[in-house]
């Protein structure tokens, strides 16, 4: 593992001659030989890579047996020169018997992990060639020494434990990567020989995906291609790495030469969420296993060499391809709409206020009230919608919302808060030149008042528009905007409302409203507190003032869903905005980050309720419970030698 916590895995698929031992066995080092330069700590190559998986009855003859144990010998000697761990599959015999194993090599440790589940079915009649694995720990000789077999093996390499298991056994109920991952494995090596099928592939990632979060750990599986015998079977060729329920690389299939996928699994963020999942440890400790041999390795450190084998998303609260950002956004606009819906039905409420600003928040608030209100059969006219210009406000904004509460056809109100606002100067002696935090602050808290009365004027209920990066700055007015009878954005950060926002537009019936919708996700971020340009245009803008929330988003997702230090979110940062924005910008937000994030704690202990819809949550009742007065320096220190 590196010292930024990454172990760099390779999935291989080698040239294979069925029978030829002598020339797989160069095929499996001229592949290891090509991956030095990537220095995997780890490669896993298929079943049976040493014979071909396709040798039928001649895994029964001695000329093909002793082939293999040359071969193995030939591996053994590779493994001593080579500085990684490397997973080969093979037959070996022991007490009178033929095993399909998997052969563990790292210089000069061999060790053989047979395979569990044998198939004896469909096109796999495994059974006539190969036993089952054996249910203790053994020893058996091999190249001229004795060696670990068993099933309850794993190892060490580099501080990373190394589970293995082979094809079908990842097939079965309870598959043995379960209880390795139990006793520890980290990672789950599976050497397997999947002919391909009409569907199968999409069902084997499915399934590879489902036990790397299952096991909550990195998935290496290597699957035999192009070579194997095609008298009755086709073999695609698999080259796949996982992690914790997402797929961090595949190969491209059907191809005619050797291929390898490398890929840098996150062990940080997977000793994290076993840490933090308690049932993982409850369901080990209730499990009774057996125990596991634990194999050292003696693999030279690895240091970053500044290549990282895996994408980090730099909107990490956002699906990169279309099609999951669009199935994404249908389900949060879901969640809010059906809690909306519940909290409505509960109240026996039918009438909703909500401020209309012209920006992103209010609009998604608002298009979510619509969606509710429609599924109820209630009258959009209980929706209330209210413009209230101040100081700050354009006519882009303005217009904008005007024009989106026409188009829904809700009711819509406009009331300025000028000469209010203006009272409130004189009423506790502040001059309106000066603009500080009190002329702001005193907007904000006149329009929370107006929709509070107003709400109360009609029996309803005042609806929250702040959203998840807010909460997670203390960027709103503490019981002003901060405040409202239920939040429904709460638990959706900035980097997304914008995408739910397109996401309304791009499915809108109404060409007037998408062309709205569009225009205001186009419109700076901004709380329109200070007068406007000259020109007329937004003065005050979000971003210039607390940072890029696509920074702050990416900040916040990694302290909360992984709890890293900040010399790690600063690392993957840096990774994820490459050429975007410079190291020294990165720190300077990130330090503003951790600064507002400490202090404005005191706002989260006190929000309304508003539905949580993904991974990361500030609700002081769920998620997220931090003392208001925890102190920030460790955080800020690190930063500061970063």
């Amino acid at each position: 593992m590196t010292e930024n916590g990454f172990f760099r895995v390779a999935a291989a698929v080698p040239a294979v001659q069925p029978a030829d031992c002598e020339a797989n066995a160069a095929s499996l080092i001229a592949l290891l030989d090509d991956l030095r330069s990537a220095a995997p700590a780890l490669v896993a190559f298929p079943e049976m890579s040493v014979t071909g998986y396709t040798c039928g009855d001649l895994f029964h003859n001695r000329t093909l047996l002793d082939g293999a144990a040359r071969a193995i010998e030939r591996l053994d000697n590779y493994s001593r020169t080579c500085d990684m761990a490397f997973v080969v599959g093979a037959p070996v015999e022991y007490c009178g018997a033929i095993y399909n194993c998997a052969l563990v090599f790292c210089r000069g440790l061999v060790a053989a992990v047979p395979k569990t589940y044998v198939p004896n079915y469909n096109e796999f009649y495994e059974k006539r060639w190969w036993a089952s694995a054996p249910e203790a720990n053994a020893e058996l000789t091999l190249c001229g020494r004795p060696i670990p077999f068993g099933t309850h093996l794993l190892v060490d390499c580099l501080g990373v434990r190394v589970g293995v298991e082979i094809c079908e056994d990842m097939w079965t109920p309870i598959p043995p990567s379960t209880c390795a991952a139990m006793a520890g494995a980290e990672v789950i090596v599976n050497i397997s020989a999947s002919d391909d099928l009409i569907g199968k592939y999409d069902y084997l990632t499915s399934l590879i995906s489902q036990q790397s979060a299952r096991t909550i750990s990195g998935y290496v599986y290597a699957s035999a291609g192009y070579g194997e015998s095609s008298t009755d079977l086709v073999f695609d060729g698999k080259a796949i790495v996982a992690e914790n329920g997402s797929l961090l690389v595949t190969n491209r299939r059907w191809q005619l030469k050797p291929q390898y996928s490398v890929a840098d699994i996150d062990i940080e963020a997977i000793r994290r969420d076993r840490l933090h999942t308690t049932s993982f440890t409850d369901c080990a400790r209730r499990s009774g296993l057996a125990q596991y041999n634990v194999l050292p390795t003696r693999l030279s450190p690895r240091r970053d060499d500044g290549t990282l084998y895996r994408r980090v998303n730099p909107l990490p609260f956002v699906p990169a391809d279309t099609d999951g950002l669009d199935e994404r956004c249908d389900e949060i606009i879901n969640i809010q709409a059906t809690a909306l819906c519940r909290r409505l039905d509960f109240t026996h409420c039918r009438s909703l206020t909500v401020g209309i600003s012209g920006g992103l928040d209010s609009t998604l608030a608002l298009l979510v009230a619509v969606r509710a209100f429609d599924r109820l059969g209630l009258d959009r006219k209980g929706i209330i919608g209210v413009t209230m210009p101040g100081f700050g406000t354009t006519d882009r904004t303005h217009d904008n919302a005007v024009a989106l509460m026409e188009s829904l056809g809700v009711t819509m109100r406009e009331i300025s808060i000028v000469a209010a606002v203006n009272q409130h100067f004189a009423d506790i002696g502040h001059d309106p030149a000066n603009h500080d935090v009190t002329y702001e602050n005193s907007q904000a808290r006149e329009r929370t008042q107006l929709l509070m009365d107003i709400a109360n004027q009609t029996g309803g209920m005042v609806l929250g528009t702040g959203d998840l990066s807010e909460l997670a700055l203390g960027w709103a007015t503490y019981n002003g905007d901060h405040m409202s009878m239920y939040g429904v954005n709460a638990g959706v950060p900035k980097t997304l409302v914008r995408h739910l926002t397109a996401y309304f537009a791009k499915t809108a019936d109404d060409t007037r409203v998408r062309d709205i919708l569009l225009d205001i996700v186009d419109t700076p971020i901004s709380p329109e507190l200070i007068p406007a340009a000259a020109d007329g245009t937004i003065k005050q803008k979000t971003e210039d003032l607390v940072g890029p929330y696509e920074l702050h988003d990416f900040f916040l997702y990694y302290m909360l869903r992984y709890g890293f230090t900040p010399r790690r979110v600063f690392f993957l940062a840096c990774k994820a905005f490459a050429g975007k924005y410079a190291d020294d910008v990165i720190k300077h937000w990130m330090k503003t980050f951790y600064r507002r994030f400490f202090n404005q704690q005191f706002k989260r202990s006190c929000l309304p309720d508003g539905p949580k819809v993904g991974s990361v949550c500030l609700s002081p009742r769920g998620d997220w419970r931090m003392p208001s007065d925890a102190s920030s320096r460790l955080w800020l220190e690190e930063c500061d030698k970063l």
